[in-house]
């Protein structure tokens, strides 16, 4: 993980005449959509498989409402369904979970105190006036809400909560043009998928536990956090639109 301290560190010093003080938050961000750029790959396969595995999803509510009383002829006729299509179960679905590894490393550097036994120097820079190793209790404790470190994070704020409003215009509207909901909808209650309407009425407002997230962490680990939840849903508004 040093390794990647250092590149981040060398990135902070190469933006120090462009932002001063604030090099080291600058360099953060750039740095987590510069590692974004490079799974990006990863992500447009596992949309080519989300997309694949959803044009199969009312032929297989189809298949769950026929076999509803028979689970052992339901597995082997989506098998089957699969098969003839050509699409897995799961595809698209490890390029994501390889995506898994990379979000806890970065994490992890920008919100651990010591790296290999010595002091994370990112934390002692500034954005602004919070320290990059604070969290938004300490700028609470320091000055309120709207004091100097705490106008910091209602801007951090600002942002996650409109990234978030995007995301949930964006699931409702996805949720309700799915096959699946509308296939759902229009069945009878014995075939119906179970949680289905739980799970449909939920989901949009997921995206709002970011704000949770952002508040209870060091404010590197914040700019970590807003900086790939907001590639998230580009991206995702842009592969899967």
């Amino acid at each position: 993980m040093s390794v990647f301290a250092d590149l981040v560190d060398r990135l902070a010093d190469l933006l120090q005449p462009l932002f001063g003080a604030g090099a080291a938050a600058a360099a953060i961000i750039l740095f987590t959509a510069l590692v974004r750029l490079l799974v990006h790959p990863l992500s447009r396969a596992a949309a080519r498989g989300q997309k694949a595995r959803t044009a199969l999803q009312p032929r297989i509510a189809e298949l769950r409402g026929k076999h509803r009383k028979d689970p052992e002829k339901l597995r082997k006729a989506v098998l089957e369904l699969h098969a003839e299509e050509r699409v897995s179960p799961l595809s698209g679905t490890l390029p994501g979970l390889l995506q898994v590894p990379a979000f806890f490393l970065l994490y992890h550097l920008f919100s651990s105190t010591t790296i290999d036994g010595r002091p994370n120097a990112l934390l002692g820079h500034r954005l602004f006036a919070a320290p990059l190793g604070d969290r938004w209790a300490d700028a609470l404790s320091a000055g309120g809400p709207f004091g100097d470190a705490g106008l910091v994070y209602l801007g951090v704020f600002t942002v996650v909560a409109a990234v978030a409003a995007f995301n949930y215009r964006r699931t409702r509207r996805t949720t309700a043009a799915s096959p699946v909901a509308r296939v759902a909808e229009g069945a009878s209650e014995g075939e119906r998928v179970p949680g289905l309407g739980a799970v449909t009425r939920v989901l949009p407002f997921m995206s709002f536990l970011t704000l949770v997230t952002v508040a209870v962490m060091p404010l590197a680990a914040a700019l970590y956090v807003v900086t790939s939840t907001t590639w998230s849903a580009v991206e995702r508004a842009v592969l899967y639109r």
